[in-house]
């Protein structure tokens, strides 16, 4: 049994304990997570847990803005580099996720995980998850709302519509690719949003070529 290691971090000892719910989470779920794992995950009393949150819905609504964050981070270079073309931007974040499924461990989202399993049943929990699910979309309608401005489609189309379409994607391919013995669904998922979205723009654009040329190189 782990035995409570001394620290005196307020910040560190609530980070540890979010850290240990999202690896039980991950392997069992939210809902057969108990506070008592958490503690022995993380190496810590009850007395620590129950300092820092009220009970699991707390330590869940704490996970959720701190996977956010994390995923925020991970997408910054995309969102807000130093690339200034927005259609340029949309297609490095594919990129990114696509890099998610060539890691060790298992592509998957908390956040979705947690929508899924507690929508019915926490509604705190439910609206926190579509919240910042909301974060990645906003992100992306505005990217793709300037690459309108600046590559005018061939058809109109909704930047946010088009966005929850992506989102959607990612987080059902992520869902479905646990059926599975690999992310190569994912991988094949991510691959045909960009064709996607070299589809939503002329085929004579040049940036299109450009994109789908790196694209391939790449490939």
């Amino acid at each position: 049994m782990k035995t409570e290691a001394p620290i005196r971090n307020p910040a560190a000892t609530r980070r540890r304990l979010i850290e240990a719910g999202v690896a039980l989470i991950l392997r069992q779920g939210f809902h057969a997570t108990t506070v008592d794992q958490v503690c022995a995950e993380a190496a810590l009393t009850k007395g620590s847990f129950f300092h820092h949150f009220e009970n699991k819905e707390a330590l869940g609504r704490a996970i959720i803005s701190a996977w956010s964050a994390y995923g925020t981070a991970l997408y910054e270079k995309a969102w807000n580099g130093t690339e200034t073309d927005p259609l340029v931007q949309v297609h490095a974040m594919i990129d990114i996720m696509i890099g998610f499924t060539q890691r060790d461990e298992p592509c998957v989202c908390v956040i979705g995980m947690i929508a899924q399993e507690l929508s019915g049943t926490s509604a705190v929990l439910r609206e926190d998850c579509g919240r910042e699910l909301g974060v990645w979309t906003t992100n992306v309608a505005r990217l793709l709302e300037g690459a309108k401005m600046r590559h005018p489609p061939a058809q109109d189309f909704d930047a946010l519509e088009v966005a929850w379409f992506l989102n959607s994607l990612w987080q059902g391919s992520m869902l479905v690719a646990k059926t599975q013995p690999d992310s190569t669904l994912i991988r094949d998922n991510l691959r045909l949003a960009h064709d996607y979205l070299d589809r939503l723009f002329p085929p004579t654009n040049p940036l299109k070529r450009k994109v789908a040329k790196k694209r391939k190189g790449q490939a």
